[in-house]
């Protein structure tokens, strides 16, 4: 017997399987009902010069990611291939802790772990637009960071330390030293496009301190010494990019600042340069937070799929089939109709490609269908529905759940639950602080892992199913010489 005529016997038992359509049904409704509530009462706003309203669109970086860019520049142009070279002899900084008295600012010194400070080469002063930098961190050692989005670790030095930047047509390189002699290259990117002139120099930001799931105050002072450009012209020219306005709309919040002396530059400043992974909106994947409740009904019908088969992995195939079908309706509906609804209300949105939005479409589906493929292995391994939908809804709802609560998220490295990273919008970048929370978008395993991890433990259970099954139906065999009347085991 094929499997397609297998498969079309397993259908046929679906259909004997009472609600099973309403139930599916059910969880669709569930999912794009309770997504279109969140996102239909989500409200952002964002205060700026002019007061409190709605937030402005996330700026944009080269390659379409939302990004932050401000920080405190000393720059001077350069025309030209050159380079500058300098000399981080030292980092202080200040943190905004938790206020133990209401109402008084606990500011602390301290260098918060992504402070930064080195030299940067960009096209221009306009914030998103290309640049490549290399940096002494506050706890990350060296690094050479290009575009928002891209890292390279160095050593791992925290205390003084060489470094040099050097511009060759569209090729920067970074490099650093521990006594300005022998130097080692810790990085190069390409920025395409470069033009003639561009601006080079010194630069400090400090990204914030996260605490009760936002970013408090930090700023970073950096001592640069020996300090030495080639190729740059005309006298240090100071910015402080990206920096916001107080009410009054003409007063610089959280200002930098530069003190020059000889060839020594003394830069303070805030902010960042980097992916927007919070600052950025709300992301795509809020559609689908009622993926996990409806998920609940999707292994009811999986567990309740099992009964009389005369194929397990058909009966599996049957079960998944219908489930991404499910799941593809849902997330179908609730993605586009989410996050139309948070634009309509005037909420800043990540930045999402086609590309990224067909995944979280498709990837729920497909994170549905091994859900109940792995909720109809466990009724066949356990011969109990209700204790197998139980024992799915653990394995896959509730570590989801928890880690949507800030409990246990590392449960979503290993567990079924891991495949909800599929429906992740925005990366996890390693070169940036976040909350291991999913309210955060924190998800320990990428899109395509921890989908992976759901389909092997869905393998799995249906794996072993058969074996114990096959192995069942052996010890069930006449003695030798009689003669098997029975279905033959598959």
């Amino acid at each position: 017997m094929t499997f397609l005529t297998l498969y079309r016997a397993e259908w046929a038992g679906l259909r004997r399987v009472r609600g099973w359509a309403l139930t599916l049904a059910a969880s669709v409704l569930v999912t794009v009902v309770l997504g279109l509530l969140v996102t239909g009462g989500a409200r952002s706003t964002c205060v700026t010069g002019e007061g409190e309203g709605a937030c402005p669109a996330p700026l944009v970086g080269p390659d379409g990611t939302a990004v932050i860019d401000r920080y405190f520049y000393v720059h001077r142009p350069l025309t030209g291939d050159g380079s500058v070279v300098a000399r981080v002899s030292g980092m202080t900084g200040l943190i905004r802790m938790p206020h133990p008295v209401a109402g008084v600012r606990n500011v602390v010194e301290g260098v918060v772990p992504w402070a930064k400070a080195g030299l940067l080469v960009r096209q221009s002063l306009k914030q998103g637009t290309p640049y490549a930098a290399v940096m002494l961190t506050g706890d990350h050692g060296v690094r050479m960071q290009h575009n928002y989005i891209h890292d390279v670790a160095g050593g791992p030095h925290n205390g003084a330390q060489w470094l040099r930047l050097t511009r060759a047509g569209d090729t920067v390189t970074g490099y650093e030293s521990d006594d300005g002699r022998a130097w080692t290259k810790v990085g190069t990117a390409e920025l395409a496009g470069l033009p003639p002139t561009v601006e080079i120099g010194l630069f400090a930001a400090s990204p914030g301190a996260r605490w009760d799931m936002a970013r408090a105050f930090s700023q970073v002072t950096a001592t640069f010494d020996q300090v030495a450009p080639q190729g740059a012209n005309g006298s240090w020219q100071h910015d402080d990019v990206g920096v916001a306005m107080e009410a009054d709309g003409t007063t610089p919040h959280h200002p930098g600042g530069v003190v020059e002396s000889g060839d020594t530059l003394v830069v303070t400043g805030v902010g960042d340069i980097g992916p927007a992974v919070m600052e950025g909106g709300l992301r795509a994947d809020l559609t689908l937070i009622g993926g996990a409740v409806g998920m609940v009904l999707v292994l009811v019908v999986g567990a309740r799929a099992f009964g009389r088969h005369r194929s397990l992995v058909a009966g599996a195939a049957v079960v998944g089939t219908a489930a991404f079908a499910a799941g593809l309706l849902a997330s179908g509906i609730a993605v586009p109709a989410g996050l139309a609804l948070l634009r309509a209300n005037e909420n800043r949105v990540q930045p999402l490609t086609w590309a990224t939005e067909l995944r979280v479409i498709v990837g729920f589906a497909a994170l549905t269908a091994a859900a109940a493929v792995l909720a109809y292995g466990l009724a066949a391994l356990v011969r109990w529905r209700p204790a197998a939908i139980g024992l799915a809804a653990a394995l896959v709802v509730v570590p989801y759940l928890l880690a949507g609560a800030g409990v246990a998220p590392w449960l979503l490295l290993f567990t079924p639950a891991a495949g909800f990273a599929i429906t992740q919008s925005v990366p996890t970048f390693a070169h940036v602080e976040v909350d291991a929370s999913l309210l955060a978008g924190y998800y320990p395993q990428p899109p395509w892992a921890g989908l992976a991890v759901t389909f092997a433990w869905a393998a799995l259970a249906v794996g072993l199913a058969h074996r114990t099954g096959l192995e069942r139906r052996i010890r069930e065999l006449p003695p030798s010489g009689g003669r098997w009347t029975g279905p033959v085991p598959r």
